[in-house]
C-alpha cells in the first residue's frame, strides 16, 4: 500500500469511528480493505474516503457495511465432536462447582450457539437457574437471534430428538420454542469498546477474532480471563489457538477448551 492509499484508508477509518464507533485500526488491515473493497465496487466508490462519504448520507448502505464486515457465520452445535465434549465434560464439571451457571456467548450471532447452550442445559440441569448472555455488535444478527427463525442447514446437527422437542416447523424454517428462547438474554456489545460483564464460569467466543490485530486479540483475551470466575472456562473455535496462553493466564485443557489459571504473581503467591 503507497501512502496515498493509506492516507485514503486512514480518513475512512475516522468516518468509520465516528459513524459506528467500530474501529477499523484493531482489524487486520489488509483483509478488511479486500472485504470492503467489493463494496466500493458495487457503489462506483472511487476511493475509500468518498465510500465514508456515502455511508455518512445513506442508512441503509451504512447497515450494509456494518452487516458485511461483521463475520456473522453460525448453527447450532458447530463442531459437534466439541460439543458433546462441553455436554459430557466440560459443563459436569462447571456444574459440580455451582449447580446455577452464568455463561455468555461472545459474538453470538444469530443466536444458535448459546440456543445450543440452552437446550443442553435443559437436558443436563433443567433445576438450575443459569443466566444465560447473548451478545454482538450486529443488529441485524441480533434481531434474527431474537426472532428465533432457522433454516435446514441451520439445524443440521441438531438431533431428532432435540429437534421435535425444542423446535416448531414452519414450512422450510424451524423455530426455536419459547421456553429456550425465555432462558436467554440478547445485548448489543462491541468487544473491542464496551465495558465486560464479570463472574462468568463459561464464555464463548468462537471464530470472532479472526480479523483482529494480534495486539487486540492480546487484550481481549486479558478482558476474558478476568470475567471469568476461577477455573472458568474460555471455548473459542475451531480455526483458532492461544499461542501465549500461559502467559495471558489460561491452562490449555484440550482443543479449543481453555482453563482460567493464576498468572505469573497470582501462581507465585499460591
Amino acid at each position: 500500500m503507497d501512502y496515498a492509499d493509506a492516507a485514503d484508508y486512514e480518513v475512512f477509518r475516522r468516518k468509520v469511528m465516528m459513524l459506528t464507533g467500530i474501529d477499523l485500526g484493531l482489524y487486520k488491515s489488509q483483509q478488511m480493505q479486500r472485504r470492503i473493497r467489493s463494496l466500493l465496487d458495487k457503489v462506483g466508490a472511487a476511493t475509500f474516503a468518498a465510500y465514508g462519504n456515502i455511508l455518512q448520507r445513506d442508512s441503509e448502505e451504512l447497515k450494509r457495511f456494518r452487516d458485511h464486515i461483521m463475520i456473522n457465520v453460525s448453527e447450532f452445535f458447530r463442531n459437534p465432536e466439541k460439543f458433546k465434549e462441553l455436554e459430557k465434560k466440560i459443563l459436569p464439571e462447571l456444574l459440580r462447582n455451582s449447580p446455577n451457571l452464568n455463561i455468555w456467548s461472545a459474538g453470538a450471532s444469530n443466536g444458535a450457539e448459546i440456543y445450543s447452550i440452552a437446550m443442553v442445559l435443559d437436558d443436563i440441569a433443567p433445576r438450575g437457574y443459569h443466566k444465560l448472555l447473548a451478545t454482538d455488535i450486529d443488529s441485524g444478527a441480533m434481531a434474527q437471534a431474537l426472532a428465533g427463525v432457522y433454516g435446514a442447514l441451520d439445524v443440521r446437527n441438531v438431533s431428532k430428538d432435540r429437534l421435535a422437542k425444542h423446535f416448531v416447523k414452519e414450512g422450510s424454517s424451524y423455530v426455536i420454542s419459547p421456553k429456550i428462547k425465555s432462558k436467554v438474554q440478547f445485548k448489543m456489545h462491541n468487544l473491542l469498546a464496551d465495558r465486560f460483564e464479570r463472574n462468568f464460569d463459561l464464555i464463548l467466543c468462537r471464530n470472532v477474532v479472526i480479523y483482529f490485530t494480534d495486539d487486540a486479540k492480546q487484550v481481549l483475551y486479558g478482558k476474558f480471563r478476568e470475567s471469568l470466575k476461577d477455573d472458568g472456562i474460555l471455548f473459542i473455535g475451531g480455526t483458532e489457538t492461544i499461542l501465549n496462553s500461559r502467559e495471558l493466564g489460561f491452562a490449555s485443557t484440550s482443543p479449543f477448551f481453555y482453563r482460567r489459571a493464576p498468572l505469573g504473581k497470582e501462581a507465585a503467591a499460591l
